[in-house]
């Protein structure tokens, strides 16, 4: 009778976890139960209406998984049965996002995050008390299941985005501080730890809240790294950068990060002599943390703008892009458009623009900068008024042509020296009428301005005469 009992008990678990998550046993689990209960009546063990009541449970849950069962196989052939294994044991069903949970039960995401979103801290299957609420993705049952899939010519399934994965317990805070804690371990335990932490930053936007929630997480978080040394372990300072660059994309951590003393000429050195890669998501966290205000400034003060303008300049394509965001982000504060001119920003800018590199971003970039009058000068030293002139008389993007004039304006009203090249240009392919008429609002009332400065000065002259 104890193991009736125990059987109950299961079931009654089962149901309860039917209602918010429609966590039910499969068929095979049910139809042994059934056998079990039928066993004790024909026994004459047990007459009572409760298991009586609980025979009808089960014969009700076993006739909706026929039912879904049959439902989901209308898409299906009659010869592809899907596999258990690429179901998920909440719903039933073929998974879209299969995810491992901390006992190593595989689910469907959008299901299991159901669960715990709904409380549940044990696991739906072995009603384990779980350690830890992190989902690991199941690459290889995912695969497993598009290849299926494309075999049967079944559609993979959709994923299932209208869940958030904003799952925080105390276990994943005490789950959290155990890594942290590990940054002040041995080398082994410090890299295993900055691994799981990129990881978790990236799948887990909660735990990207939880840092600021913990006094003391960002030291902790950089105790590896010491200025001088932090590339002493490249891998290391590729994880822990990745780890800055995913902690600043929550909002609340943008200040807490940047107005540490040691985190930006941690990511400064980062940009200096990290891999690739790490100098790439440097240049993305130092980005990401100057969309707010305070931090431009604190970030243009530290000698920021200079390293990311060298790393514009080394070329590589994986991480000018970033370096570029970053620049045009941080130049939006003028005392920072003035240290990045100082810095040599134009020079390198248009010999990018020259070769045909991230013309897109470095136009946008120069036309905030041809407002100092420092970056107005070097344009003209560098010849760069022939080469706007082209792509606006050669290019298709209207934004380009449209930086490119608003750059030009500027030049033609404070250099003079410029003029005649304007003018060889207007009467050679009349590039800047064409634009008046052609191009979009802001660049035909900048070459407007243009062509009205050069037909005053030609009256000048005529009366001069």
């Amino acid at each position: 009778m104890a193991r009736t009992c125990g059987m109950l008990e299961a079931i009654h678990t089962a149901a309860a976890a039917a209602s918010t998550v429609a966590a039910v046993p499969n068929s095979t689990e049910l139809k042994m139960e059934l056998q079990s209960l039928m066993n004790q009546i024909l026994d004459g063990e047990d007459h009572s209406l409760e298991i009586t009541v609980e025979v009808l449970k089960i014969l009700t849950a076993l006739e909706e998984l026929k039912k879904k069962s049959s439902d989901s196989l209308k898409v299906i052939d009659d010869n592809a049965i899907v596999p258990d294994e690429f179901k998920c044991p909440i719903s039933r069903e073929l998974m879209a996002d299969p995810v491992v949970l901390a006992t190593g039960q595989t689910y469907d995401r959008a299901f299991i995050l159901r669960w715990l979103n709904d409380g549940h801290r044990t696991c739906p299957q072995t009603r384990q008390v779980l350690s830890h609420t992190i989902l690991t993705p199941n690459h290889l049952v995912r695969e497993m299941i598009s290849h299926w899939c494309e075999k049967h010519g079944v559609e993979v399934p959709r994923l299932i985005s209208d869940v958030e994965d904003n799952v925080v317990g105390d276990a994943d805070r005490d789950y959290l501080n155990s890594l942290l804690e590990k940054m002040y371990s041995s080398l082994s335990d410090q890299k295993k730890a900055a691994k799981e932490l990129r990881l978790l930053t990236k799948r887990m936007p909660s735990f990207r809240a939880l840092f600021g929630e913990l006094t003391g997480s960002i030291p902790k978080l950089f105790s590896p790294l010491s200025l001088g040394t932090a590339d002493s372990h490249p891998d290391l300072q590729e994880d822990l950068i990745t780890t800055f660059l995913n902690l600043s994309l929550h909002n609340d951590n943008k200040q807490l990060i940047a107005e540490n003393l040691f985190v930006i000429p941690l990511l400064i050195e980062a940009l200096k002599s990290g891999t690739m890669e790490t100098r790439s998501n440097a240049a993305a966290a130092l980005f990401s943390l100057s969309t707010l205000d305070s931090n431009k400034i604190l970030i243009g003060k530290s000698g920021a703008l200079k390293a990311l303008i060298d790393l514009l300049e080394e070329g590589h394509l994986l991480v000018m892009k970033d370096a570029a965001s970053a620049i045009f982000n941080l130049c939006i504060v003028p005392d920072n458009k003035a240290r990045a001119v100082h810095d040599g920003a134009v020079r390198v800018i248009l010999k990018k623009i020259m070769e045909n590199v991230l013309v897109d971003e470095l136009l946008a970039i120069l036309a905030m900068l041809a407002s100092h009058q420092k970056a107005v000068e070097e344009t003209r030293e560098l010849g760069a008024v022939s080469c706007l002139l082209s792509i606006i008389r050669r290019g298709t993007s209207e934004r380009n042509k449209e930086y490119c004039a608003a750059i030009l304006h500027t030049v033609c009203l404070n250099d003079r020296t410029t003029w005649r090249e304007f003018k060889d240009e207007e009467n050679g392919n009349h590039t800047l009428s064409k634009l008046a008429v052609n191009g979009n609002s802001r660049a035909r009332r900048k070459a407007k301005g243009i062509l009205e400065r050069l037909v005053s000065a030609d009256i000048i002259i005529h009366n001069a005469r």
